[in-house]
């Protein structure tokens, strides 16, 4: 697959070629029969909609297909040049993947002089995106009461509430599903406790309080042990960040909830104390995702977002690629840019791991692409990996980490997560992600407090239809009036600016408290 993908040698206008080697071309717009594609000596048969793909030549059945210079799927049928393919003629096609460990390593070519973006310095010196106050649970039985004290201070409903504290971007609470039912010592625990821990120690955070039951599996002892956080339990705990209170010891729903707001009130105060000051770029940890994709995320937003995370990797920053099921037939593509065979070894082990817990659960890993990304022209868990993964850009893969773990490395790493967006989100912030970029081919509604949230259109129509809900459209790749590096460029830029407080789409919105979602596993007894 190319480095960079040049769009701009575009048949006609109608069509785009990826690769010189690939079997298909893929629509610029909606193709009736008919239509003569010159470039490519084909006439169109039937109707294509726009980023679907268009066969350049015949293909016999059970032959592989290439898009990307890479296998696709192989046709179920024979396929004559012109003809639309899609799930009708074509299905996805195990193969023999050449990992080629390290083999494509290369120095990091970083910048002299690293950007800037306007940062919170913490007393620990972590570095913040943003300033919350955020209320944890230790289980779904405390959800009503966290969310009720974090009602208290919605600027939509009680404005008043956050008036004198301009620079607290709000309080929210993060609840979820989870905390009790469970093995008290197996895995699900440890990998929730793991992501409450990653959130509560999470730089865009100047306090957090944890509220529990009291009775539940999750005791909030377990996960400040496990997780090595210290708590005050105390109404006014002189200079302590984390605070842990349970509804049954504190005397039921009304006196926690009346509890928590005067809590927060108090913390409110050192929260605004903070002023924002110029830190290097190399602070900026990006989660990286794509969600409703389309057949055009593989040609615009997905590789200049990979153009940006090479800037911010070359300007010492940190970007996490996540996902595994899609990044599944293309890992080779990863592990030959690891830096060493240990660390591809690690990326294997995870696409093992998958293909064991797919099977156990009686599912298959390319029961991949959403009827949403099939609509949009992708066809195969192949082809929808291959164009997640541009994602990544081109540097070096320097670590893998699993779910929820602290990412403590500078650079492309890899997290295992699932490709459910609100789930790996959830891991890539709770493992130290202080920014989101999420491309989007089909249109996406979707923040993730306490770090904002940018999404990148794949195409035009998107953005002129959705422009509510995107930060930046990418479609000017398509339209041909902006090169994969101008875009990734200006992705760069908008990443310092929004690290700098600048409010995305989502943050306008207030999306964020509902979209935190910890990878459920294991029985629930």
């Amino acid at each position: 697959m190319n480095d960079r993908l040049n769009v701009g040698a575009a048949s006609g206008g109608l069509v785009i070629r990826i690769h010189p080697h690939d079997d298909v071309v893929i629509a610029r717009q909606q193709l009736v029969g008919g239509t003569r594609i010159e470039s490519e000596g084909i006439t169109v048969v039937g109707l294509v909609p726009p980023g679907h793909k268009v066969a350049t030549r015949a293909i016999a059945a059970g032959e592989p297909v290439r898009r990307y210079d890479q296998i696709i799927g192989s046709a179920k049928v024979a396929i004559a040049p012109g003809q639309h393919v899609h799930t009708h003629n074509l299905e996805f096609s195990s193969f023999a993947r050449d990992y080629a460990a390290a083999s494509g390593a290369k120095p990091t070519a970083y910048v002299d002089t690293p950007a800037t973006f306007d940062g919170i310095i913490r007393n620990d010196g972590r570095i913040a995106t943003r300033n919350y106050i955020g209320i944890l649970t230790s289980v779904n039985c405390s959800a009503t009461v966290a969310r009720a004290i974090a009602d208290h201070f919605r600027r939509d409903t009680n404005p008043k509430a956050l008036e004198r504290f301009p620079n607290v971007d709000g309080v929210i609470a993060l609840t979820h599903g989870a905390g009790c039912a469970t093995d008290s010592a197996g895995e699900p625990l440890q990998v929730l406790r793991r992501t409450l821990g990653g959130y509560a120690r999470h730089p865009n955070f100047a306090s957090i309080i944890v509220v529990g039951l009291g009775c539940e599996t999750n005791q909030i002892s377990g996960l400040l042990e496990q997780e090595k956080l210290g708590a005050a339990h105390s109404i006014n705990p002189a200079g302590a960040s984390l605070h842990a209170f349970n509804i049954q010891e504190t005397g039921g729903t009304k006196k926690t909830v009346a509890h928590g707001i005067e809590l927060v009130e108090w913390l409110l105060e050192e929260a605004n104390r903070v002023k924002r000051t110029p830190v290097p770029a190399s602070h900026i940890i990006v989660g990286l995702q794509c969600g409703g994709s389309d057949g055009y995320s593989g040609i615009s937003a997905n590789p200049a977002l990979g153009a940006a995370v090479d800037r911010l990797v070359r300007h010492g920053g940190t970007a996490i690629l996540s996902e595994t099921p899609e990044i599944y037939g293309g890992e080779h593509l990863l592990t030959r840019r690891a830096v060493s065979p240990e660390i591809a070894e690690k990326l294997i082990k995870r696409i093992r791991w998958w293909e064991n817990y797919t099977a156990k659960n009686d599912q298959e890993m390319d029961n991949n692409p959403s009827a949403g990304n099939k609509a949009g022209g992708l066809t195969t868990i192949l082809e929808k990996s291959l164009g997640a993964i541009a994602k990544s850009g081109t540097t070096n893969l320097v670590d893998v980490f699993e779910y929820a773990q602290p990412v403590t490395s500078k650079g492309l790493v890899f997290m295992d997560t699932p490709g459910y967006d609100p789930v790996s989100a959830t891991g890539q912030v709770a493992g130290g992600a202080n920014l989101i970029c999420f491309t989007t081919g089909r249109g996406s509604a979707y923040g993730c407090a306490p770090s904002p949230s940018l999404k990148l259109s794949t195409n035009t129509a998107l953005w002129i239809k959705q422009e509510d809900d995107i930060d930046i459209n990418c479609g000017d790749v398509v339209d041909g009036t902006a090169s994969i590096d101008e875009m990734g460029e200006r992705i760069f830029r908008l990443m310092l600016d929004t690290a700098s407080g600048r409010k995305t789409k989502s943050e306008i919105h207030g999306y964020g408290q509902n979209e935190f979602v910890p990878w459920s596993l294991g029985a629930v007894m």
